[in-house]
């Protein structure tokens, strides 16, 4: 599958490029002490021509109607392309070093490193800091995945003394395309197909 390059889009994020877009699907979080829930999520990937993407996030939990309920987590921040992996760090061929920045408004501030590359992301926090009033969090991974077009994604998590484990999950589809629900068992340890990397061509 092919696809053109967003206008504008700075060439040092162009491994980037297919996230670029509005999404939105369903997904499950669970977590001890959080029973298993349903929710809905909207997210945006977007550009201003810099070398970066601008991203954000709105969670909201779903009622058991299926009606939308309280917003969960709001988070946004910035991915970027980095010049170079860390050192110490090897990456495949096909793939290249990622640096991401994110804020979430119950005031955690993470610093994600990780690797782009086949229409795949794998994150892992490099660092965390929290407000006084702020959740206690240690660390975490997160990985997004393009298969067959639909974005899947899966967030495990160390807080509240607990250690790295599923966090929430979520399948989501461009914005106006429907996408099904995906639950934890669905992603957790990544997708079963291989996510499918998009060939971009230039406008």
């Amino acid at each position: 599958m092919t696809f053109t390059l967003p206008d504008g889009l700075a060439p040092e994020v162009y491994p980037l490029a297919w996230l670029v877009g509005e999404w939105e699907g369903s997904g499950e979080l669970s977590y001890p002490g959080i029973e298993a829930t349903a929710f809905r999520q909207r997210l945006s990937f977007d550009h201003d021509g810099g070398p970066y993407l601008i991203y954000s996030s709105t969670i909201t939990l779903m009622g058991p109607d299926g009606e939308e309920g309280l917003v969960w987590q709001v988070e946004s921040g910035f991915w970027r392309v980095a010049p170079s992996a860390p050192e110490g760090v090897e990456l495949q061929d096909f793939q290249h070093p990622l640096e991401v920045i994110l804020t979430e408004a119950s005031g955690v501030i993470s610093a994600y490193m990780g690797a782009v590359g086949n229409g795949r992301v794998d994150l892992a926090t490099r660092f965390i800091a929290s407000t006084e009033s702020g959740p206690e969090v240690r660390g975490a991974t997160r990985m997004y995945g393009n298969v067959k077009g639909e974005l899947m994604w899966a967030w495990d998590l160390a807080a509240f003394g607990q250690e790295l484990q599923s966090y929430a999950a979520a399948r989501m589809s461009r914005a106006g395309e429907e996408s099904g629900v995906v639950g934890l068992d669905d992603a957790a340890g990544g997708t079963d197909d291989a996510p499918a990397g998009e060939s971009p061509e230039a406008p």
